[in-house]
């Protein structure tokens, strides 16, 4: 390993990248799958770094969904506890005699009155039935409001809507070897415009300088192109000039090599700058293996088929 090392004196170090000069501490990899840094904070008050608003922009539809629906099932359990202290007699138009019956129907009347549909059968007729009811039915516009923000504010999000391959690989490029991934957009009339690639590479450092983590921008075959109606196939040659260069598959392990991938591009349907991000770690490159090319000339030979299946397929 020192002298495959000594190589990488040719490469300029890249102290931009946001995880310190000389990083000597990180976790299963410093960039997630999904773009998201894999750090966590501690040390402070919940109500300091949590933001509901960021929180439901960000966490899957499923999850969105599944907060939504529990919120408003608990919140109408909640008003129908507050009912039955209360007490049944505050309230009129029942047609159930038995007290569960009953309880379904001030349940009922509480969606009713959060939703603030009021069909009307069960009334309240008790001053402090009516006031709680009051307060029910103005938690209900306002959360509806909040509810129709968030929904909104998920749908004009801005998205660059990258599918990225599973895996890297190292295969043979004009005469040499090259580290290559690719990408595509994922939607049929989702054209990408001007689109930047900038790929970073960690590393420890030899174990004369410590075993810290050093950082480096890796050279790019192309880095840029105008449209991406296709998949975009990056690669970084492994030349002289490369932190690669010389090293065997055991050196990547050894190296605890990770790559962070971020993209950035124009998207003329949210009239906007999109980006994505995702990370490649040591057990996620393939050696001596090429992908497999993803698109085709349709039967009647009209129009070029891209097999979005074809991703990760290599051979």
């Amino acid at each position: 390993m020192a002298g495959l090392r000594s190589n990488r004196s040719f490469a300029r170090t890249n102290n931009d990248t946001g995880f310190g000069n000389n990083s000597t501490i990180h976790g299963d990899r410093f960039v997630l799958p999904d773009g998201t840094f894999n750090i966590r904070r501690k040390g402070k008050r919940p109500w300091e770094w949590f933001s509901l608003y960021h929180t439901m922009l960000n966490i899957p539809a499923w999850q969105f969904i599944l907060v939504v629906l529990t919120f408003f099932f608990s919140i109408n359990l909640l008003f129908t506890l507050v009912y039955l202290a209360i007490g049944f007699h505050e309230f009129t138009g029942y047609i159930p005699t038995d007290n569960w019956g009953r309880t379904k129907e001030l349940f009922y009347f509480s969606l009713e009155t959060y939703t603030t549909v009021g069909y009307g059968r069960v009334n309240p007729t008790g001053d402090l039935a009516s006031l709680v009811a009051g307060v029910e039915a103005m938690s209900g516009f306002l959360s509806f409001a909040w509810a129709t923000g968030m929904l909104y504010g998920r749908f004009v999000r801005p998205r660059a809507n990258l599918r990225f391959s599973k895996t890297a690989v190292i295969a043979p490029f004009k005469n040499i070897t090259g580290l290559m991934f690719r990408f595509v957009t994922l939607k049929e009339k989702h054209t990408l415009t001007n689109v930047h690639v900038k790929v970073n590479l960690a590393m420890k450092a030899p174990e004369a300088e410590g075993g810290q983590y050093q950082f480096y921008t890796l050279v790019l075959e192309r880095s840029h192109v105008d449209n991406l109606p296709m998949n975009f196939t990056v690669v970084h040659p492994i030349d002289e000039q490369s932190p690669l260069y010389g090293m065997q598959p055991a050196d990547f392990a050894a190296a605890d090599v990770e790559l962070f991938v971020l993209v950035n591009a124009f998207d003329d349907v949210y009239s906007a700058t999109v980006q994505q991000r995702t990370s490649y770690v040591y057990e996620e490159l393939q050696h001596g293996v090429k992908f497999v090319p993803m698109y085709q000339e349709s039967a009647d030979g009209s129009t070029t088929m891209l097999e979005m299946d074809l991703l990760d397929v290599t051979r």
